[in-house]
């Protein structure tokens, strides 16, 4: 995705990251496949009982698959010996992009999904139920398929090869483009996100004391939680901070080339990143699994929250 002019050379950054995509891309498409598709097996066949929670995860498994066939693509591409024509492109950076934000989306609802269960008892049974979630799936993969209209025009049409993912148009890189990929890409899911995890923390540690034999499963769902962030934030965070930076580059707020190398050096290297997140998606899996295995001492711990919760509600 960057874009050199005047006379500043990106082809020692290109090489890096064309060396660091092997490095990366390979154990993150091999390892990210066969979790993603035991995963999906899984939840496709091994469980018994189809859950809000186990259908947000299929549609979370099915777009890091999808996004884990466009690494080969990708690195593919890359290479400067390696050209494609327009629609090639548009379509390995479609499954690229596109599936990156529906796996954004879907991991914030998943926390979403799990904030309202807890902290709003009497609005999830209205909210909540295995229909209305696989429509919000639905929803999310009509939006995103919505969204990737711009990316028809990350290239100029009239060149017959054309570099995928590098040298992007300037209209890519326009103000509206650019701010609206932030603020509603990453910043209002990571929002949401941030601020479902800490509710559901509190809501859970404040009463602890009623838990009884459940707290060491209120603890464990807790590590659950912060780790999910964290991946997030370590996944996502960089990434989107090295698109505002090659975005002030495009916008000639930034000339000096040694900074533009190494933004650009940044932005690719936090992408690459960012793609391990399918992998990661794996210890969701893990514990969405045996939470759904482990009936009983969940419904003692999360039933008795919300029991405790309707019955507040009932008295104010």
């Amino acid at each position: 995705m960057n874009g050199s002019h005047n006379n500043c050379s990106f082809s020692g950054v290109n090489s890096i990251v064309n060396d660091l995509q092997l490095v990366i891309y390979i154990p993150t498409f091999i390892t990210g496949t066969a979790l993603n598709t035991f995963a999906l097996w899984i939840f496709c066949f091994s469980l018994k009982k189809c859950t809000e929670a186990s259908i947000y995860m299929m549609n979370l498994a099915v777009l890091d698959l999808l996004l884990l066939l466009s690494l080969p693509f990708k690195m593919y591409f890359s290479r400067p010996s390696n050209t494609g024509n327009h629609t090639m492109c548009s379509f390995v950076e479609s499954l690229y992009f596109t599936n990156m934000y529906g796996s954004i989306y879907t991991i914030t609802l998943i926390s979403l999904d799990r904030y309202i269960a807890i902290r709003h008892p009497f609005l999830a049974k209205l909210l909540r139920s295995p229909k209305k979630t696989k429509a919000v799936c639905i929803v999310i993969w009509v939006l995103i398929w919505v969204a990737s209209a711009p990316i028809y025009n990350f290239h100029a049409v009239d060149q017959e090869n054309i570099h995928c993912f590098h040298n992007m148009s300037d209209q890519t890189w326009s103000t509206h483009i650019i701010l609206s990929l932030e603020v509603f890409g990453f910043l209002i899911p990571m929002t949401v996100m941030v601020y479902c995890s800490v509710q559901i923390i509190r809501t859970l540690l404040s009463h602890r004391s009623s838990l009884e034999q459940g707290e060491r499963r209120m603890v464990a769902i807790i590590h659950i939680i912060i780790s999910n962030l964290v991946v997030f934030l370590i996944s996502f965070t960089p990434s989107h901070l090295g698109i505002f930076l090659q975005f002030l580059v495009r916008q000639h707020v930034i000339l000096d080339c040694s900074s533009r190398q190494n933004i650009s050096l940044f932005m690719q290297v936090s992408l690459c990143m960012a793609n391990v997140n399918c992998c990661l998606d794996a210890i969701c899996y893990y514990f969405a699994v045996k939470e759904f295995r482990d009936k009983s001492v969940k419904n003692h711990s999360i039933n008795r929250i919300r029991t405790i919760l309707l019955h507040q509600s009932s008295m104010e």
